[in-house]
């Protein structure tokens, strides 16, 4: 296993805060944003330094009723290399379904959604997992994820399923605290239990991040700060078992580099005391007390933040304790292919669910509606604020009519396969109910497609065709 330390994510918005924080060992970078022939100079200069580089990958859906895609099975390989990283990472989730396994029209979440925690899904995610580990160079690691809402009918909680994948694949673990607490308030489920039901010495390493409280439902955002209870639960884990890295993740709304450096500040200092003090250490308010530390760094007064560094004049930080590593997880023989039937049924279900979180069809059976109503409108914004950011011209022609517009559009238009897509599309719509910002939208259109968007009957009958058709 590798010794990781404490890191970030780097993201090109706080890429030169990243470079410049103290006591940052290394960094994980969502493989998708980089290309392995061009990585950013931003990255190429931190790896020059000898900082570790983890590539942390949001596409393949080794959830999902089909196999791996071998394309993008072959990009995360390539980007592992160029980045000389000593693992990759994935999540245990879904982000697609539909296509010819079910016979219904693909479909995209354009975000992580759970998988059933039953047998049949858990036999889906094994092979699935076993054919990621043969096409990558390097071990795989998978995240537990956050979620909305529950399966009906599920048959392990979530450490079962997780040691049970472990046990039959011989896969690492990338536990997300932060996530923990989200299915603690969202689901109702016992962090403690699922980390004594954990694998520890699967642990590659662990994710901590913020989120926010909306529609009565608790939202792992990754733009905002890390809450006192997330804290607890990774004192509760390094309790248990000395974690080989923990990781800060920030997505949006990034704050100033001191906030940055207080929150890492909290993260080391919650594993340092907790390694000390036991699982008992969550319990007695090391969290809290971390918070308040790294908070008085934030404020300017001096605090430790780790590996040889001091802000503000401050001393140096407590050095986290040597250990051996784990021994490695054995790789159990290869069980019998999964049939198509059980990939069948499992696709069949995961299409409903998405068709009606995407498409505005019915919920199936047995989901809270209430539930995947908050969902969907969470996947919509999400596309809102990508388009948004890929697209930029588009907010500032609509102006503060940019959000709704696209909401409406989104209600009943799924993704397509690409977020590029997904913002032509959104504005081919606008064209075709005659928005009055027809002249910029259409120049917008022309220097992205090098053509003239499709005369009002093309339009008309692309229209038919997705509504029809599904395509």
């Amino acid at each position: 296993m590798t010794e990781l330390g404490i890191g970030i994510g780097w993201r090109p918005e706080i890429a030169d805060a990243v470079e410049e924080l103290p006591g940052v060992d290394w960094v994980e970078v969502v493989a998708e944003n980089v290309c392995a022939g061009h990585l950013p100079d931003s990255l190429a200069r931190l790896r020059a330094r000898g900082v570790t580089v983890v590539p942390h990958g949001v596409s393949l859906g080794l959830g999902g009723a089909d196999r791996p895609d071998p394309e993008r099975l072959a990009a995360l390989a390539a980007k592992a290399q160029a980045l000389g990283a000593p693992l990759v990472t994935e999540h245990i989730a879904f982000v697609r379904a539909g296509g010819p396994l079910t016979a219904t029209p693909g479909l995209e979440a354009g975000h992580l959604l759970p998988v059933p925690r039953t047998r049949d899904a858990l036999d889906v995610l094994c092979e699935n997992v076993r054919i990621a580990q043969e096409s990558l160079p390097v071990p795989l690691a998978l995240e537990n994820i956050a979620a909305l809402f529950s399966w009906p009918g599920e048959e392990l909680s979530e450490g079962r399923f997780l040691a049970e994948l472990v046990e039959r694949t011989g896969v690492r673990l990338l536990i997300d605290v932060a996530n923990l607490h989200t299915n603690h308030r969202n689901r109702g489920e016992d962090p403690a239990r699922a980390l004594a039901e954990l694998p520890v010495e699967a642990i590659a390493y662990v994710h901590v991040a913020g989120g926010i409280e909306r529609d009565g439902v608790w939202h792992d955002t990754h733009a905002h700060p890390v809450p006192e209870p997330v804290l607890g639960i990774l004192a509760e884990l390094a309790g248990r078992v000395d974690p080989p890295g923990v990781l800060l993740e920030r997505d949006d709304r990034f704050p100033a580099s001191t906030e940055l450096a207080a929150e890492l500040s909290a993260i080391r200092t919650t594993v340092a005391t907790a390694r000390r003090r036991g699982p008992a250490a969550a319990r007695h308010g090391v969290g809290a007390a971390a918070l308040r530390a790294g908070r008085a760094l934030a404020g300017g007064d001096p605090l430790l933040i780790g590996a040889g560094a001091r802000v503000s004049g401050g001393s140096m930080p407590p050095a986290l304790p040597s250990r051996p590593l784990p021994a490695p997880v054995p790789v159990p023989e290869s069980p019998e292919p999964v049939g198509d039937g059980v990939r069948q049924r499992i696709g069949v279900a995961q299409a409903a669910l998405l068709s009606a979180l995407v498409a505005g069809t019915p919920a199936p059976e047995g989901f809270d509606t209430r539930r995947l109503g908050v969902q969907s409108r969470a996947l919509a914004a999400k596309r809102a604020s990508v388009v948004a950011r890929i697209a930029p011209e588009l907010p500032e022609i609509l102006g503060d009519d940019f959000r709704p517009a696209f909401l409406a559009y989104a209600r009943t238009r799924p993704m397509p396969g690409s977020y590029r897509r997904d913002a032509l599309d959104f504005v081919e719509g606008l064209l075709l109910a005659g928005r009055p910002e027809r002249r910029e939208l259409t120049r917008w259109w022309q220097e992205r497609t090098d053509s003239r968007p499709a005369g009002i009957a093309g339009r008309v009958a692309r229209a038919a065709r997705h509504v029809f058709l599904g395509r």
